[in-house]
């Protein structure tokens, strides 16, 4: 069995991402600025965030029986997640995406093959002991729901914990997610997610609120405003840091596999916060949702060159 701190179970993709200024139309074609082949998905790219910075990660999922399969296994495994748990479906990859990436502002737009799926893992098909192996289990409830709440019970009967990467919405949250964050331990959300999860407008009450269902530690990105912790001994803001933004495609993503590094290290909170927004900074000047991901110490370069002393990310 593969000696993991960190296990995933959701959604991987390949990316196909075009860095332009403008988007052609039927009637004209255009220019694009650069063109990038990558892995995608948001426990894929948080996994392999984690392994690059030197915590030892496995991948449970789906991939298609075709080449563009073996394609979005190797996109995890050059990185050093294991893949052993991964069942191979009996018909083509269809976890297909093209990014498109706004070249000035460093905004994306997606496009999503026709018949995107998520060829849902079976319970059945669950190694109990590999998953409960693990520290962590990471979750990002875009697929394998009733398999996931099976792996979550197995956690927390052998007393690890689980996180939750909620993503961002400004519409209504289904009833499975809201399971899922009830019975979490660190939910991890985007703008708007504590909106429309609570009926809280106001960051730290919608956090607060948060919390009562379930989990002890909320975290809401917001992008270039920062992210906002509440936690039941406190409740604390962590800027963004200031960079020449190129692609934000997998930022959260990224972030999510940072604050998974910080909390099998045992940092404190605001220390995790900090390396998680420093990582998912790095991401954010370079094309690609994985392959901007910074090593370990290049984080601490980037941290030590903005006057934030670094030494206290080498105590283990």
């Amino acid at each position: 069995m593969a000696d993991i701190q960190i296990v995933g179970m959701g959604l991987t993709t390949i990316d196909i991402l075009l860095r332009l200024n403008a988007m052609p139309t039927w009637e004209e074609g255009g220019k694009m600025d650069e063109l990038r082949l990558d892995g995608g998905g948001p426990v894929g790219t948080a996994l392999v965030a984690a392994s690059r910075l030197g915590v030892r990660a496995g991948y449970v999922g789906t991939r298609g029986n075709d080449e563009l399969g073996e394609l979005k296994l190797r996109y995890l495994t050059r990185d050093g997640v294991d893949v052993s748990q991964v069942v191979t479906r009996p018909i083509p990859e269809s976890q297909l995406v093209v990014v498109y990436v706004q070249s000035t502002t460093g905004e994306r737009t997606f496009t999503f093959a026709g018949n995107f799926g998520h060829h849902d893992l079976l319970i059945s098909e669950l190694d109990r002991a590999y998953l409960t192996s693990a520290d962590y289990l990471h979750l990002d409830g875009c697929c394998h729901l009733d398999a996931s709440m099976v792996a979550i019970d197995w956690m927390h009967q052998a007393g690890k914990q689980v996180v939750i990467d909620a993503g961002k919405t400004d519409g209504p949250i289904g009833e499975k997610m809201i399971t899922l964050v009830k019975n979490c331990d660190y939910l991890i959300c985007g703008s708007g997610f504590g909106k429309s999860l609570t009926g809280k407008s106001d960051v730290w009450e919608a956090g607060v609120e948060a919390q009562k269902m379930g989990p002890k530690v909320v975290v809401q990105t917001e992008g270039e405003r920062g992210c906002y912790t509440t936690s039941t001994e406190k409740c604390f803001h962590t800027p963004a840091f200031n960079i020449e933004v190129v692609d934000t495609t997998g930022a959260g993503d990224v972030f999510h596999g940072a604050y998974l590094v910080g909390l099998i290290k045992g940092w404190p909170l605001e220390q995790i916060a900090t390396f998680a927004s420093a990582v998912a900074a790095i991401k954010c000047t370079r094309l690609g949702g994985r392959k901007g991901i910074p090593r370990f110490d290049e984080v601490i370069g980037f941290l030590r060159n903005r006057q934030i002393n670094p030494v206290p990310y080498f105590n283990e």
